[in-house]
């Protein structure tokens, strides 16, 4: 896929979410007022990923991809523009819709973990479903089962301060894959971890996009962003460039 690709005029609602693509953003701005002055943090960006693409999404410190994540994300809307996310047309829900949708298609991946510190690895991941209403036998059966899948059969009971900083990043991915979402959006996902342990991880990653998940990963790592078999560059609040990894150049 290239930018020359993506459509820039106004389409129907159902002709702009053709079949395979699970995120569809057309001529997306977000602006900010900052006393006088207006901040445009993003100016017109489109972008298509399909269902089981892993895209990488990097740019330097103010170039826009940390807005386009929120907006990816669901955790923000924007001042123009449209956004589909597995057929819904999210740009224009309130609060309270987002927050559903958030819960059902998303699965966050964070540098900093967020996990409860007081809570057992099993009860972090249970969390989401408690949100959801989810009866507790169908929790922990779910719950122990993501863990399973990230190899943390025997650290369920352990809490926070009792795992390794991969172990805890561990938790963090079996709490994403919970309510079995559209896209896995991954922020930064090995920014406090050392280099080995990171590699597991990313390790980690390629084995759930195996599995057929979609992974979107936010990153200024180059070699982090290497991992995914398609790099956008942001710069400016614009697409720069969208061109397969080195990666992806061989599949």
């Amino acid at each position: 896929m290239t930018i020359d690709s993506i459509e820039t005029t106004e389409p129907s609602a159902a002709s702009a979410v053709p079949s395979g693509d699970v995120i569809v953003v057309e001529d997306l701005w977000k602006t900010y007022d900052m006393g006088s002055e207006q901040v445009h943090a993003l100016q017109g960006v489109s972008l298509r990923i399909e269902h089981n693409e892993y895209v990488a999404i990097m740019g330097p410190s103010g170039s826009g991809k940390s807005t386009l994540m929120n907006l990816i994300g669901c955790l923000d809307t924007p001042t123009k523009g449209r956004y589909w996310l597995n057929g819904h047309l999210v740009s224009d829900l309130n609060d309270d819709e987002l927050a559903r949708i958030r819960n059902k298609e998303i699965g966050f991946v964070f540098q900093t973990f967020n996990l409860l510190a007081r809570a057992t690895a099993l009860h972090n991941v249970e969390l989401p479903l408690i949100y959801n209403g989810t009866p507790s036998a169908e929790r922990i059966e779910r719950a122990e089962s993501a863990l399973r899948s990230v190899n943390l059969e025997d650290r369920m009971n352990h809490k926070p301060n009792e795992l390794s900083g991969g172990q805890r990043q561990r938790v963090a991915i079996a709490r994403a894959l919970i309510n079995r979402p559209s896209i896995i959006l991954a922020d930064e996902p090995t920014g406090n971890l050392d280099s080995k342990t990171g590699d597991e991880i990313m390790a980690l990653f390629d084995h759930l996009h195996d599995r057929g998940n979609t992974i979107v990963l936010v990153t200024h790592e180059p070699d982090i962003a290497e991992y995914a078999d398609r790099i956008v560059h942001i710069r400016d609040g614009k697409i720069f460039s969208d061109q397969p990894s080195a990666k992806g150049a061989r599949l």
